[in-house]
């Protein structure tokens, strides 16, 4: 692969190749974040480094997807952090950004009241619902992503479900 030997041609064809994957991964995640090509920008460069430990070339997608996620996590823990000690505000959240401006009310209502209750989960049981609802991975893809067992993550999105149900 001459992305590995560093040749700048073909790793800006892997960028070109995979960059709307995990922009659009990153936004479903953290939907708020307006830094959120910053942090992709920061996966490819670590994938890109780490490139050589990539075993299947052709699994590339789902690595860097791994990286993003991982990203996001890191992330979501840091915000949570900020916010209790009180350095960072809870972002509100914005009806155009969730939301098609031809939406019914009552769509952006509910919209508004999922996102508040996926706020409020821990980042991996965010995280895992998300990747099951949004993006309608399966457990054993879902456990790839975030490097964790198909029993933790089946955990993980029970209590989220749950929570995201006793809100309900």
């Amino acid at each position: 692969m001459t992305a590995r030997r560093g040749e700048t041609w073909a790793q800006e064809v892997l960028f070109r190749r995979h960059a709307r994957m995990a922009i659009g991964l990153a936004h479903r995640l953290l939907p708020h974040d307006g830094d959120v090509d910053d942090l992709v920008q920061d996966c490819f460069v670590q994938a890109l480094k780490r490139l050589h430990t990539l075993q299947n070339p052709q699994a590339f997608a789902a690595w860097l997807g791994s990286i993003v996620v991982h990203a996001v996590g890191k992330r979501l823990r840091r915000q949570k952090l900020l916010s209790r000690l009180g350095l960072r505000t809870p972002e509100s959240i914005d009806n155009l950004s969730i939301a098609s401006p031809t939406a019914p009310g009552e769509v952006v209502v509910e919209l508004r009241r999922v996102y508040g209750v996926l706020a409020s989960l821990p980042s991996e049981q965010r995280i895992a619902l998300v990747l099951r609802r949004v993006d309608g991975m399966e457990i054993p893809q879902i456990a790839d992503y975030m490097g964790l067992s198909m029993s933790t993550v089946k955990r993980r999105l029970k209590t989220a479900e749950e929570e995201l149900e006793r809100r309900r």
